[in-house]
């Protein structure tokens, strides 16, 4: 018998490549504003003031539970870390994260701190342990971070706008690759102290990556992806680029697990990498506006690509807002023999 509740998690021994009685199922954004219990939770809060507290943030992570989730993901943003680092951040409808001073200058690097004191997210420490404290052993507990590239293209206040970035990084190569590095080191830190703090796996998301040309993509993600597993590991790391064309790229960064999304072949990666695990690829379009039959039949698809192992069942992205909740109930259930 496993001599601890890590041991015993499906989704962790999924994680690590150990043969499983089934492959686990989770959801990127399955606490969201989808979930009309997520929504009564948030009841109005701004995102950041939801975010900081403790309790509602830990109740929000926790909806996806009654669904039959094999893991649970806590709810914060990926700006958490520039915002401990030193740069505020406001959430603008529309826009998505925008900077209070968006970072232009050598100077706004220097204001910066790459190793920001955890009691700078004590609030995500707070519901680490609030989130474990309520679940006893049950689930595994997902914790993450922006990778270094999309959380610098936020600092800079680009956001998806790679030609954006691109003038940017080359009108200022130096404050740019000082951002990287900054980001890179405080993303080790970061994780390190929720590994210590007890998350069962963490997920390094690269959001923007996937539109870099590869040479860009070598530089900007890649490089700084194996900086950060080689830095924080103890427990499965998993890495997530949305729609990212570098499948080979991905999976030379010392991830444990690698999410593939639409425009990946399943199978055709586990046949070409088979010491690692992959995790996806279910079109989340289809639980967006597809039949729960249409939900299951693309999950029974997505399991048979998978083989059994080494393969977490998750979405290409993450569950959209207007996704039926008898989707979603109909997306479980599937992954779980249903």
């Amino acid at each position: 018998m496993p001599d601890s509740f890590h041991d015993r998690h499906l989704l962790v021994r999924a994680a690590r490549g150990e043969a499983v009685e089934r492959p686990p199922v989770w959801a990127m954004r399955q606490a969201g504003r989808w979930d009309p219990e997520f929504r009564a939770v948030r009841a109005g809060m701004y995102f950041y003031e939801f975010s900081e507290n403790v309790e509602a943030s830990a109740r929000a992570s926790l909806c996806p539970r009654r669904f039959g989730v094999d893991a649970i993901i806590l709810f914060y943003d990926i700006t958490t870390l520039p915002v401990s680092m030193g740069l505020p951040f406001e959430l603008k409808a529309g826009a998505g994260p925008v900077p209070d001073r968006p970072v232009r200058t050598a100077a706004d690097l220097d204001r910066l701190t790459a190793e920001p004191h955890p009691d700078t997210y004590a609030h995500i420490r707070a519901l680490l342990k609030r989130v474990k404290d309520e679940l006893k052993g049950d689930l595994p507990v997902i914790a993450f971070a922006g990778a270094p590239f999309t959380v610098a293209t936020y600092c800079i206040g680009t956001g998806k706008d790679v030609d954006a970035t691109r003038r940017f990084a080359a009108e200022h190569p130096a404050v740019w690759n000082g951002l990287l590095e900054k980001l890179s080191v405080a993303t080790v830190g970061f994780l390190r102290t929720l590994i210590a703090d007890g998350a069962d796996v963490y997920q390094l998301f690269d959001s923007w990556a996937g539109m870099l040309a590869p040479d860009e993509y070598e530089r900007w993600a890649q490089e700084h992806h194996a900086r950060v597993f080689a830095g924080a590991a103890g427990g499965p790391r998993v890495l997530f680029a949305k729609e990212c064309p570098h499948l080979d790229r991905m999976c030379a960064t010392g991830a444990d697990v690698v999410s593939l999304g639409s425009v990946h072949d399943l199978a055709a990666a586990r046949r070409a990498h088979p010491h690692l695990v992959f995790q996806g690829n279910v079109d989340e379009e289809i639980l967006r506006g597809g039949t729960p039959e249409q939900v299951r039949d693309a999950v029974r698809a997505c399991l048979r690509a998978g083989g059994g192992t080494r393969h977490i069942v998750n979405l290409n992205h993450g569950v959209d807002k207007d996704t039926p909740v008898a989707n979603f109930e109909a997306y479980v259930g599937a992954a779980k023999g249903g």
